[in-house]
């Protein structure tokens, strides 16, 4: 893993905290989405199907910090929508680093330039660039020419200025080995990027594209073979080494969509930011009003063909920090 020293013993402290206290479910990281509107249209995305009168709404900055409080995760990322279209954006990002929470603000960069004057260098921030491929597909994903151009420059500009920037890249049938692998290097060599996040695309409810999205033996073929070769070693890969062996296919894990939970305008999503069965007014009444074991592959139907991060990759830290063994492997990657 490429995770900063600091991130990960704040994480190890604070699952060894929620071990020691016996709690069974507790959230590792909050998805927070303080708005639904967007600056672009992806075809792969759902959020801004929502209402006229909903996507005009902005979370007050009192309500997400109260949300960030009550949860407890040591992690936020702050997604939408395009967060940056939120007026008061930066004072959310600035009060959560105050807290000394570690804070990723999910983007599509185009709206960088004219924003990042407003947020100051820290190792609790990052920006987290959607990057869904080079030039030709990342421009087919987001329906908008001229977009991987302008986050390429947005990403660059904020490396000079001293930022950390991650990115955040979604998989689709219509990859291949050979585009993973152009994508990653490209992000790892040229850009520079600190960390690269990568996410099998899922069958999104609402998302306009229902066809390109892959299965889960497209996706352990998919993987198996563009991590081949050692590369995988290479890529400075922001996953735990267990959630690759689970993209490959090498291991199995459950879902446990409780430790990412997600809030918006509507509340707490009910079981997870993928998925809409209702919403709790609380993140304890999300917890225990919640039927978990009727989620995952094997139980809900719509979780059929589902590896997202969001539900698998906290499963695979929990069963790193379990065992010794796969705990020096993560050191070593």
């Amino acid at each position: 893993m490429s995770m900063p020293l600091r991130q990960s013993l704040r994480i190890a402290s604070y699952l060894m905290e929620q071990k020691m206290r016996g709690r069974k479910r507790f959230p590792l990281l909050l998805e927070l989405e303080p708005l639904f509107a967007c600056n672009l249209s992806c075809a792969g995305c759902g959020k801004i199907q929502q209402p006229a009168n909903l996507l005009k709404r902005r979370m007050p900055v009192e309500q997400a910090l109260a949300a960030v409080e009550e949860c407890g995760a040591p992690m936020v990322s702050i997604a939408g929508g395009e967060p940056l279209m939120h007026p008061e954006i930066d004072t959310i990002v600035a009060e959560l680093v105050r807290r000394k929470k570690f804070v990723f603000l999910c983007t599509n960069a185009v709206l960088l330039p004219k924003k990042i004057e407003k947020f100051r260098p820290s190792p609790y921030f990052a920006f987290t660039v959607h990057i869904d491929g080079l030039r030709e597909r990342h421009d087919a994903a987001v329906c908008k020419d001229g977009v991987f151009d302008a986050a390429v420059a947005a990403v660059r500009d904020a490396k000079r200025r001293g930022f950390r920037v991650t990115t955040n890249t979604t998989f689709f049938n219509t990859d291949t080995p050979q585009t993973v692998i152009e994508v990653l290097d490209y992000l790892n060599d040229d850009l520079r990027v600190d960390e690269m996040m990568l996410s099998p695309a899922y069958a999104y409810e609402k998302a306009p594209d229902q066809e390109h999205f892959l299965g889960v033996t497209e996706t352990h073929e998919l993987f198996r073979k563009a991590f081949g070769g050692g590369r995988r070693r290479r890529w400075r890969l922001n996953h735990s080494p267990l959630f690759l062996d689970f993209l490959e296919g090498k291991v199995d894990f459950p879902c446990t969509a409780w430790a990412i939970p997600s809030y918006s305008l509507l509340g707490w999503q009910r079981p997870c930011y993928l998925m809409a069965d209702g919403y709790a007014a609380s993140y304890r009444e999300l917890l225990d009003s919640t039927d978990w074991d009727s989620y995952g592959r094997g139980r809900d139907a719509r979780c059929a063909n589902c590896m997202a991060h969001c539900g698998y990759e906290p499963t695979a830290v929990l069963a790193t920090m379990s065992s010794l063994r796969q705990s020096l492997r993560a050191m070593r990657n």
